[in-house]
């Protein structure tokens, strides 16, 4: 921005309010450290709104999306190395096997709105 060019100021808005403190500190400062190790550079700024883009112009500025369910996010964390490295085999292993628990006794439930729209249907 024009007359703040000696400004720094970095946000991270895509956590979750309902998320591990905890867990996430520690994501977030292994991953700030292994891209301090690495030498990872940083993406341009995003200026513009990001909700204001459509799917395929975010698909074109390679904008990915964040998984939408917790099974897709249990998925992805099953993946990351960088959260092996950082949570120790142990726990990375038992925590992923209790989200995967959370998400089958999440996905089989009924709720009330899926009884409204569909009963009547039978």
């Amino acid at each position: 921005h024009p007359g703040k060019e000696q400004a720094t100021r970095k946000e991270l808005r895509c956590p979750d309010p309902a998320c591990n403190p905890y867990l996430t500190f520690a994501a977030l400062l292994h991953a700030g450290l292994e891209g301090i190790e690495n030498g990872y550079e940083l993406e341009d700024s995003m200026d513009s709104n990001l909700y204001h883009l459509t799917s395929e112009e975010r698909k074109e500025q390679g904008i990915v999306s964040l998984p939408e369910t917790l099974g897709e996010a249990v998925d992805a964390l099953a993946e990351s190395t960088l959260m092996r490295k950082a949570l120790g085999d142990h726990i990375f292993e038992r925590y992923v096997e209790l989200k995967r628990k959370e998400w089958d006794e999440y996905r089989i439930q009924l709720t009330q709105w899926e009884l409204d729209r569909y009963l009547p249907v039978l």
